[in-house]
């Protein structure tokens, strides 16, 4: 991909009916899940992007035996009933926050040793609540290079290395405290390996948030593979020897994906079907659609998808939203809020601050750098509505900002997106597909 991508600006509204990849967050939770059954698991409608392929890539140096069919977005794992194959290897979890966080907690309560490698990008992302946890119950941790992050080598509690007390093996709940505030994927990340903690599990978090999307997507998957997890007020609890029983996964469609074409609906004014997505979608980001509503935009469900038809052109309403718990899209209302109406005001997103970049930071440097007047604060942003001005947009090798800002391309002319090959994360065709639906010659 060229290392530049000018956006085409569009002269009519949008019609368009689209196909988006699989669901990351739903893919990397069932390769974890299939890894920790027992025989073998098949999984369809997979995403295969830089995030997954770290994952699968991973599986494979731990000895997992994988098949892996791209052209029918299928996977076949042939679980190993909760152990790991082999018990020393390296493995390199690149920028996927899922793959470093899910396979950090799977080693952690082995009984191997591994070495732990990531992209640039993930050494910087927050592991050491993580890395306490663990450490609390008996892993040993090494650092190879900061305190508290990645790279780093893992001797699993259950290798005699460790020196952990396994007196309760098989006794009561192992018990566990835990603060999600940076990261929800540390609660997933421990629900997921339950197979693996024989005597059950119960986890109490210390922190105001207790509970978000991809929690309650995690808990949905386990629920559908026969493990419950029992959650109330601050504590989640899963009873002893759970077991995987699922052998066959089908992946949703990528919400968080779909949401970028419905948002140029909403901008131009057209119309925009995602196939496959449907209202009893588990993902958080189905709350965007709400968002749209609210804004004056119809959503339909219909036989083959979700359509999103946005209002007459200059109509778009702003608003006021609290975005916490589908904080992924708040790059998307950013990026639209321009064109609104009025204000938009988005809240409640400081955490936002800790992932592929600051995230809150880049969307109100990338929108003052296009003229557009915008208010940051520690945990929300304020957004005027303005005619963008020509120009690059930094990506900060983070995919959401790019997919994001080409929306202001298909309304305003010479809007160039930096390092578009940045997507590769998640969507790797998504610039492709875009030349496409516009009608952009390549």
């Amino acid at each position: 991909m060229k290392e530049q991508y000018e956006v085409k600006r569009l002269d009519r509204p949008v019609d368009w009916t689209v196909d988006v990849p699989g669901s990351k967050s739903m893919t990397n939770r069932a390769l974890l899940m299939a890894a920790l059954s027992d025989g073998e698991v098949k999984l369809e409608g997979v995403l295969f992007s830089d995030d997954s392929r770290h994952f699968l890539e991973s599986l494979v140096s731990l000895g997992f035996m994988v098949d892996i069919n791209e052209s029918e977005k299928a996977v076949t794992v042939l679980g190993c009933g909760g152990n790991i194959p082999k018990k020393q290897a390296v493995i390199n979890v690149g920028g996927a926050g899922t793959a470093a966080r899910f396979l950090t907690a799977m080693l952690g309560f082995s009984d191997g040793e591994y070495t732990i490698e990531a992209s640039e990008q993930m050494k910087k992302r927050p592991m050491q609540e993580l890395f306490s946890l663990l450490t609390r119950v008996g892993a040993k941790i090494t650092y190879l290079e900061t305190e508290g992050h990645l790279p780093v080598k893992i001797c699993g509690r259950r290798n005699p290395k460790a020196g952990a007390d396994q007196s309760k093996a098989d006794g009561t709940p192992l018990q566990l405290s835990l603060d999600i505030s940076k990261s929800t994927q540390f609660l997933s990340a421990l629900l997921l390996i339950s197979p693996m903690i024989p005597q059950g599990l119960d986890i109490h978090i210390t922190s105001e948030k207790t509970d978000g999307s991809y929690i309650r997507i995690t808990r949905k998957m386990l629920a559908d593979a026969g493990v419950e997890v029992k959650y109330g007020g601050k504590n989640y609890r899963i009873d002893p020897k759970a077991v995987y029983q699922k052998k066959h996964y089908q992946i949703e469609p990528d919400v968080s994906a779909a949401c970028y074409f419905y948002a140029a609906a909403a901008i131009t004014g057209g119309r925009a079907l995602v196939k496959h997505v449907h209202k009893d979608n588990s993902q958080g980001d189905m709350k965007f659609l709400d968002v749209l509503a609210q804004m004056g935009c119809t959503v339909t469900e219909k036989a083959d998808g979700i359509e999103v038809t946005g209002p007459a052109e200059d109509t778009l309403k702003g608003i006021e939203i609290d975005m916490n718990d589908f904080s992924d899209q708040a790059l998307t209302l950013a990026a639209m809020a321009p064109f609104c109406k009025s204000d938009v005001h988005i809240t409640h997103i400081g955490h936002i601050r800790g992932q592929e970049c600051d995230r809150l930071h880049a969307m109100s440097e990338e929108l003052t750098k296009r003229g557009i007047t915008c208010t940051e604060e520690p945990d929300a942003i304020t957004i005027k509505p303005g005619i963008p001005s020509a120009g690059i947009v930094s990506t900060y090798e983070d995919h959401r900002v790019a997919m994001s800002f080409a929306l202001l391309g298909l309304k305003v002319d010479g809007i160039v997106i930096d390092n578009p090959s940045c997507c590769r994360k998640t969507f790797e065709n998504y610039f492709d597909l875009l030349d496409q639906l516009s009608g952009k010659d390549r």
